[in-house]
């Protein structure tokens, strides 16, 4: 067999070999969901940045967790902490979060991002893509995430937030697996007081 014979093989098998992978990914893609533009975008990460502070969570379904929020690289992102807490009205179902997690907001260029670092062991990523009700209800979609193989595997997909005042606020996450979306239980967070006793 000739030097070229040999080469046009090992091209053909590198062809081959590439090509299931390139599919995959093409078929795990799906449309971007839309920005907000630029100027919505920053008004909404200003209400973002004004829950700094301490919460007290409590979902429809009974379950209970502590939210800090914290601005961090000199304002330019904003971290939450959520840490749940036991309690006797907690569900034994799957959907009460049994671990801390994480979710940091921040711009990118024109875009509002948010990144979860969640329980499920995987990170999605979702933007900023409606600003409602005279700007109340902030609405993220997914974009991409790390630590999943496809899209079609468990992650949070979506949060719908409601600025109701100074000192409540309401969230709601949807969780996608296999093609199906299902939104979940309603969480209501109140402003806890700081140590030197103002909200």
């Amino acid at each position: 067999m000739t030097v070229l014979n040999i080469r046009t093989l090992l091209a053909g098998a590198l062809a081959l070999a590439i090509t299931p992978a390139t599919v995959v990914a093409a078929q795990s893609r799906k449309a971007l969901p839309q920005s907000l533009d630029r100027t919505t975008a920053l008004t909404a990460f200003e209400r973002i940045q004004k829950l700094e502070g301490t919460w007290r969570s409590k979902s429809t379904k009974g379950w209970e967790e502590r939210q800090q929020f914290r601005l961090i690289a000199k304002g330019t992102a904003v971290a939450s902490q959520s840490m749940p807490v036991p309690s006797a009205n907690a569900p034994n179902g799957d959907t009460a979060p049994d671990a801390p997690m994480l979710t940091v907001f921040h711009m990118d260029g024109d875009r509002l991002l948010l990144t979860h670092y969640c329980e499920a062991g995987n990170q999605p990523r979702m933007i900023a893509t409606a600003l409602e009700d005279g700007g109340r209800t902030l609405r993220f979609a997914f974009l991409d995430a790390t630590n999943m193989a496809s899209s079609t595997m468990g992650h949070m997909d979506a949060v719908a937030i409601t600025f109701l005042d100074h000192n409540h606020f309401d969230e709601q996450w949807a969780w996608y697996k296999n093609g199906n979306e299902q939104w979940m239980e309603t969480v209501h967070n109140e402003r806890m007081p700081s140590a030197s006793g103002q909200p």
